[in-house]
């Protein structure tokens, strides 16, 4: 675990966003100035796959029953499966949210290739990763990746019946405890698959819960809202996207990938730059990745939901054996 900080927050207003990109008619979340939230607290939940969410639940179950609840936080930001966290957080406590993950029992269900699309073979989820190998290859710098990262997701829509997208906003509505945008300040982050600009959304940007979550969670198939498409979260800037955080006092980063990044370093967009940059900013920042003994349960196997149960576990313990140390930097 580290100690971190962040400078300028890059979040477009309403105006901004609709200059660059006039199809869209979902405002985005308006910015948040550093001199605001000195004072405040931000949750940072990463993307991950179906473990790495259920990861996320066990390490916040784990601080809560510890006696430290870090989702009342001022701001959390959620991304791919951390958005799915941070929704869940908004109907369900820490510990209802990880009993259920202990207790449901893993099915087969398709999905959008979004970030718990369902139980199957490692070789979907490496097949896929080599797809964007090949993408990042390609491309220049991140907004380069972004804008290619997005047209590939439009033509394999293009090729498409659509009828998944209808199965796989049930999906994801069936997993929030609540269908309302939290009361606190949460951010959930996307792109936009016409244009490859990023997307912040919150509860004021006229989009439901839901399909903020959906379109955060589509790393395969683009997720439409409205007359706009969205992909996966994770191509903002990283799985993390903790530079959203600029400016708050106090920053908790959990990231089931651990900071890894598929891109390359000299890009700048790796957690471990955002971390560096939040410092710069003065924030103080602690990162929680998943231990070397869990290690296995991510990257080519985290769509298996038959390894959420283990996989919450383990966060579970991690939160529990760090509730001590974490105490003293949140409050």
């Amino acid at each position: 675990m580290n100690t971190t900080s962040f400078s300028t927050l890059q979040v477009t207003s309403t105006a901004a966003s609709k200059r660059r990109n006039p199809h869209q008619d979902q405002p985005q979340a308006e910015v948040i100035r550093p001199a605001q939230a000195a004072d405040k607290r931000a949750l940072v939940l990463g993307g991950g796959g179906s473990t790495g969410n259920a990861w996320l639940i066990g390490v916040l179950a784990g601080l809560f029953d510890a006696g430290l609840d870090v989702s009342t936080a001022e701001l959390t930001i959620g991304t791919s499966a951390g958005s799915t966290a941070a929704a869940q957080l908004a109907g369900a406590s820490p510990t209802e949210l990880f009993s259920a993950t202990l207790a449901t029992v893993p099915q087969q269900r398709a999905g959008s290739g979004g970030a718990e699309r369902g139980r199957g073979p490692a070789r979907p989820v490496v097949n896929h990763l080599e797809r964007i190998g090949k993408i990042i290859d390609a491309a220049a710098d991140m907004p380069d990746l972004r804008r290619r990262l997005g047209a590939a997701a439009l033509e394999m829509d293009a090729a498409s019946d659509g009828s998944w997208q209808e199965q796989w906003r049930k999906t994801v509505a069936s997993r929030l405890p609540s269908q309302d945008w939290p009361q606190r300040r949460v951010l959930i982050t996307a792109v936009d698959a016409g244009n490859g600009e990023p997307v912040v959304f919150d509860q004021h940007s006229g989009v439901d819960l839901a399909d903020a979550v959906a379109a955060s969670c589509a790393s395969g198939l683009p997720y439409q809202i409205g007359d706009a498409r969205y992909i996966d979260g994770g191509y903002r800037r990283s799985s993390e996207n903790a530079d959203l955080a600029a400016g708050y006092g106090r920053v908790l980063v959990l990231s089931p990938f651990g900071g890894k990044t598929l891109q390359p370093l000299d890009w700048g967009v790796q957690l471990a730059k955002q971390v560096e940059e939040l410092r710069a900013g003065g924030s103080r920042v602690e990162t929680v990745f998943p231990d070397s003994n869990s290690e296995h349960l991510f990257g080519s196997n985290a769509m298996d939901l038959s390894l959420r149960p283990p996989a919450a576990r383990a966060g579970y313990e991690q939160g529990k054996a760090l509730a001590e140390q974490l105490t003293e930097f949140w409050r």
